[in-house]
């Protein structure tokens, strides 16, 4: 596999991840209403925090803020020994910040 196709592949990883909703997995997991029912239907910590379950509010963004950085953060560390540069790092946050 060429080294694009290999960024392209990280790229729509951390897109993924990016996507990832945290906020309507932690109210499943809390046993909330779905965030996007109530409030201003915006699946976020904010709205979460309305449901009036602050460690669900809590959980949402750290899990909305790790989204972002754990895919950069891996690819930063162990990109190298795989050939990736400072490049690829920016194309996986671009591909995060795109699917959030």
């Amino acid at each position: 596999m060429s080294l694009e196709v290999s960024i392209l592949a990280i790229a729509v990883g951390g897109y993924l991840i990016g996507s990832l909703s945290f906020a309507v997995i932690v109210s499943r997991i809390m046993g909330l209403d779905d965030p996007r029912t109530y409030g201003s239907q915006n699946p976020g910590a904010t709205n979460v925090l309305r449901s009036g379950n602050k460690k669900a509010a809590i959980a949402t963004l750290l899990f909305d803020a790790l989204k972002g950085f754990v895919p950069v953060f891996l690819v930063k560390l162990l990109g190298p020994a795989w050939g990736f540069d400072d490049q690829a790092v920016a194309w996986v946050a671009i591909g995060a910040f795109l699917g959030h």
